[in-house]
């Protein structure tokens, strides 16, 4: 009775969830418009925190500075690295780049931490001044960041309306052939760009990401606190949500990407995204703010969002469940002498399952034309059960929250 109720309770959690899914998929094939009126001339800062990331900087750097933009630095925020990252930094073009270095103990505080301190020594070494905050863009680029050439071209439009806050570009796996996990990573983040954060430009919820997120000096202003980042281990949620609290619009840019390192190891993969995990777990506070300051349609948005982990550990159950109807019925076949299981007892499991694996499958191949639909569609499948990682960092994530350990997972770099 009980794996009955469980296997009916995992069913109706994927249903649920299915047709919230099938929903944004439809609303991300909108076409979004947009249009110049008030060209204007804005400074872009790219901030990059850094900790030991001698590995990848100095790719990320050349990027940067090789962008064909007139007005724009680099800061370089070494927080306490005992590597070269500091070096590095130093060796880039002085024109365009300048290093901010923390040190221990104020140093090694988490992300969040090393970007307030960046923006705060932006003010008070007088760079931003003589500039209006409405024209000054932050954009936070990872360390193994790379970003496309016309980003800036592509991004700067969505500033022209004033009540632009922040703009978020699609996020890659440079390394996406490298394997299939590298593959998988790259799928997910061109799902999740391409269908939900696409969607949500027209509900008004798009999120923040940790990497190639722009946001306008005036927006980060207007946010509480000592510094626009809180301290949780998802900062760039946290910011997202708060801005859009504040009344300001966050936008999603297809037409530009920053390519990011995918992670090769799949143990490294569970230990970032327990990270992730937790950070959502402590992002369970901004619910108030949402429902007192966020409009209706996209605070439900936001609050559904911000319910994932918990019914990320629910919907971990369905494989045991499914597991024990399977052996159940098995007995009860040998027991009867006869097979109990039905062709549409298999293709349930199957349509509940897979059937997302097309969709997904068909973006991915729009982005990726040289995998074609059909290749593209079969390591969607695989996508499925890829996506079984997030129980495993779910149920660590939760246990580093329940012991209080609250220490950056950081994602080490090759």
């Amino acid at each position: 009775m009980i794996t009955e109720l469980l296997l009916w309770a995992s069913i109706t959690l994927i249903m649920m969830a299915g047709c919230y899914n099938t929903s944004l998929f439809l609303l991300s094939r909108r076409r979004h418009r947009r249009s110049r009126t008030d060209r204007r001339e804005r400074f872009y800062v790219f901030l990059l925190a850094c900790l030991n990331e001698e590995q990848v900087l100095s790719e990320s750097l050349a990027r940067i500075t090789s962008l064909p933009t007139r007005d724009f630095m680099a800061l370089v925020i070494d927080d306490g690295s005992d590597d070269r990252t500091a070096e590095i930094a130093l060796a880039a073009d002085p024109a365009l780049v300048r290093l901010h270095r923390r040190t221990l103990p104020n140093a090694r505080k988490g992300k969040g931490a090393a970007l307030n301190d960046g923006v705060r020594h932006l003010r008070e070494s007088g760079v931003l001044a003589g500039r209006d905050p409405e024209d000054v863009v932050l954009c936070v680029v990872d360390a193994d960041g790379r970003l496309d050439p016309h980003v800036v071209q592509s991004v700067d439009p969505y500033f022209d309306d004033p009540g632009t806050g922040a703009v978020q570009v699609c996020v890659r796996m440079y390394n996406r052939r490298l394997g299939l996990l590298a593959r998988l990573q790259d799928m997910e983040f061109v799902v999740y760009g391409d269908v939900f954060q696409s969607a949500r430009r027209f509900i008004g919820s798009v999120g923040m990401g940790g990497n190639g997120q722009f946001m306008r000096l005036a927006a980060l202003n207007t946010l509480d606190g000592d510094g626009p980042w809180s301290d949780s281990l998802t900062e760039d949620l946290d910011l997202g949500v708060r801005l859009i609290a504040k009344g300001w619009t966050n936008q999603h840019c297809t037409a530009a990407a920053v390519s990011q390192q995918a992670v090769l190891s799949l143990r490294r993969l569970i230990r970032q995204r327990s990270r992730w995990f937790q950070g959502h777990l402590q992002s369970a506070g901004l619910v108030p703010l949402i429902l007192r300051d966020v409009p209706t349609r996209a605070a439900l948005d936001l609050l559904y969002h911000l319910s994932s982990p918990v019914l990320i550990l629910l919907t971990s159950l369905l494989p045991l469940s499914f597991l024990v109807a399977l052996g159940a019925t098995t007995v009860g076949s040998i027991q009867a002498g006869h097979s109990l299981v039905s062709p549409m007892w298999l293709l349930g499991p199957y349509l509940l399952s897979f059937t997302a694996a097309y969709a997904y499958g068909f973006v991915y191949a729009k982005r990726e034309r040289d995998l074609g639909l059909v290749r593209s569609v079969l390591i969607a499948h695989v996508f499925v059960f890829y996506g079984y990682i997030w129980f495993a960092a779910g149920w660590w994530g939760f246990w580093r929250m329940l012991t209080g350990q609250r220490g950056w997972l950081k994602t080490a770099r090759t």
